[in-house]
């Protein structure tokens, strides 16, 4: 392999799980925001705030990520591949899965920038989209990643998986408070 693409499968290494990383904080994030509870002595619009450039950040790092692999040519990553799931020529499935979950961040993004023109009921119910973003994305570094086998990260994607499954639990429970709730004062 030559330098270049040494360079650039690492770089396609580090964005991927940088941008899964920042996804997985973005989503718990989502969900502390939604309850409307501050974080330690972030009040609930910081929260916001931040749940929202984390989400941007990590869109930033899988657009490196893609973008990276595109140029290596040991990664044979075509502009198709990206946009057409199940295409690839390297283990296409879990490939295809790492597509799945770009288009639908990307349903997300365009969403997030139409919202004034296409209402906050129309933006909420894609943005639910961000739940299964996560586990395929996910899916995909696992089936999909050089380093699924590293226990280092099986131990981060392990400590990430049980996050989002406690959140997600909480977010079901009736202990859940909602922001319309909080913003009332009843706070059962």
């Amino acid at each position: 392999m030559r330098p270049v693409d040494e360079a650039m499968w690492a770089f396609g290494r580090v964005s991927g799980f940088m941008s899964l990383a920042l996804f997985t904080v973005s989503v718990l994030l989502g969900i502390l925001t939604r309850s409307g509870r501050p974080l330690l002595v972030l009040p609930r619009f910081s929260v916001s705030i931040l749940h929202r450039n984390i989400a941007l950040l990590a869109t930033v790092f899988l657009g490196l990520h893609v973008g990276s692999l595109l140029l290596d040519s040991f990664a044979k990553l075509r502009p198709v591949d990206v946009v057409v799931p199940f295409l690839g020529s390297f283990r296409p499935f879990w490939q295809g899965l790492g597509t799945v979950a770009l288009d639908l961040v990307a349903a997300v993004i365009v969403t997030a920038l139409l919202r004034q023109r296409i209402g906050h009921r129309a933006f909420k119910a894609v943005h639910w989209l961000t739940y299964a973003v996560w586990p395929v994305a996910m899916a995909h570094a696992l089936g999909n990643g050089t380093d699924a086998a590293g226990q280092w990260f099986l131990l981060l994607a392990a400590a990430s998986g049980a996050a989002i499954a406690g959140a997600l639990l909480w977010r079901l429970s009736s202990t859940f408070l909602e922001t319309a709730r909080a913003r009332g004062g009843n706070l059962q």
